[in-house]
This record gives structure tokens, sequence and C-alpha cells, in this order.
């Protein structure tokens, strides 16, 4: 069977399945069993070997039964990095790219920045901080045990180990601060929300680190704690959201406050700043 071929007959079974981008997902998956790049699916010469062929067919059950691409697949790309990404952790995607370019501008202009993530995940955050930004001090923490063992995964395969350093905690337990940042891409969706999103995300990504109603509130809040006078806290939410988190920035006295679309022009990011001259305690820093 030529890859051509293949491609069209996987794009017509994955489209049958309900998948949204099934000649995307068909290429992809055509690409892996053939060891190439999607580029070169169409040239004239080359065939998938009776090897390929089975292959292609185990992957493709996968995805007819909803599995993500990126957990088929195994590793999915995050800016400059090539994650391994697998059920222990929410997958990497573009939106959450938007989000570490705030951070970066925002600690542009600080010299070793001190970097919290709050719920690491994959560690597809951190970690793309800890390489765009090598001077960064960052610490990372997740209530997840399989989250924090696939960051620290992720981190040797990056060759970024050492450069994070990682914590077992629930939200800002077992850290201090103070920090120059505070960054989160929280569980954000609404139970009754759950029953609306696609299968990809409703059945596979972890149920934790989707659903958590009041946890963006509790990291606004809590940030303010650990964060310096002109400190900055950057969270995503759900597209088209940013709206929302706005209006609790502002609330919590938070300054400077502002959003940030993402790829498809969805509010997304919020983030604001706390206060250059509020009164400090003797938590370095932290309000009380």
């Amino acid at each position: 069977m030529r890859p051509p071929q293949a491609v069209a007959r996987v794009a017509a079974t994955l489209a049958e399945a309900g998948v949204l981008d099934p000649r995307v997902d068909a290429e992809i998956l055509v690409a892996e069993v053939h060891g190439v790049p999607r580029s070169a699916l169409f040239v004239p010469d080359g065939e998938l070997s009776a090897v390929a062929v089975a292959r292609l067919e185990e992957l493709v059950a996968r995805r007819r039964r909803r599995e993500p691409l990126q957990y088929i697949l195994g590793e999915w790309g995050f800016r400059r990095l090539t994650l391994t990404v697998d059920r222990r952790a929410l997958i990497p995607r573009p939106e959450t790219e938007v989000l570490v370019e705030r951070c970066l501008a925002l600690v542009a202009e600080t010299a070793e920045p001190r970097i919290l993530d709050v719920g690491v995940g994959s560690g597809a955050i951190a970690l793309a901080l800890a390489d765009e930004r090598p001077d960064a001090l960052i610490t990372a923490v997740d209530a997840s045990v399989d989250a924090l063992a696939l960051a620290r995964e992720n981190a040797e395969r990056t060759g970024l180990a050492g450069r994070v350093e990682l914590v077992r905690g629930d939200l800002f337990a077992g850290v201090a601060g103070p920090f120059d940042l505070v960054v989160s891409n929280p569980p954000y969706v609404a139970e009754s929300e759950l029953p609306t999103l696609e299968p990809e995300v409703r059945d596979w990504e972890p149920r934790e680190a989707l659903v958590g109603e009041g946890v963006t509130e509790a990291i606004a809040a809590g940030a303010r704690e650990v964060l310096v006078p002109g400190g900055a806290l950057v969270l995503e939410t759900g597209g088209g959201k940013a709206g929302e988190a706005v209006g609790l920035l502002d609330q919590l006295g938070y300054v400077e406050v502002r959003v940030t679309a993402d790829l498809t022009g969805l509010t997304r990011i919020a983030e604001g700043k706390v206060e250059e001259t509020r009164m400090t305690s003797p938590r370095e820093g932290a309000v009380p």
C-alpha cells in the first residue's frame, strides 16, 4: 500500500469515528509508521511495509476510540521542546505556548527571575521557561505523584534536569517564595461542562487536571502571599473566559491587569501585578 492510499483510507475511517481533523491525523499516523516526515508522504516512490501496515492498523484502532493523537504517539512538541506525553498529565497545547510567551515578557528585565509554576503537569511550562531563560530559578509544584514523575522524565529528556525544582504539594504547599512571577494553567472546567467536551479530553485526560472549580480563585489569592512587590501572576483560563479572571484579579487588588488572546483569537490569558508599594511582612514580601 502506498502512503497516499493509506492516508485516504485512514482519513475516511477517522472521519466516520467523529475525529475533528481526520486528514491531519491520518497523515501524522501514516508518517509515524512509515518513518518519514509528513512532507515525504506524497512523493512518487515509496510503499508501506507489512510491518508498517500492521502497526498503522493498531494506531488507527486506538484513534477510532478517540484516544488523543498525542497519547498514541507518546510525545508532542511544545515551543522548542519535544515532551513525553501520556495519561498522567494534560496534553501541552498551543494556547499554553502563549502563556509562556507572556511569562517571558513579564520577566524580560528581571535578572535571575524566581518563577513558580503551580500545577506542573507534564512540565511543559516550567521546562519551556527554563529552556528559554537559562538564568531563571524555577520551582514547580503539583499534588499528583504521577504528574511529577512525568515532569521529571521530561526534565531528563530535554536536558533540563536540575534546572527546575519539583515539589509535591497542593497549590502553594511546600513552597516559601518569594517569587517574581507565579504562573498556572489550573483546572478550570466546571463539572457541568464535562459532558460537553470532546471525548479525547473528557474520556482520556486526567480528570483532576481538568475539573477544579475554585482553583483559579485559590491560586490568585495565594499568589499574593508569595509574590514580591511588583511581581506578576499569569493564569490560563477557558477560551473566552479571561474576562472573569480579570474581575477576580481586580477584586484581589492586582494592578496592570490585562488579557491576551490565544492563537484562535479567544481571550484566554489573564495577568496582573502586585503593587510595588504594598506593605510587606517578615515573610520576604508576603501579604498577611
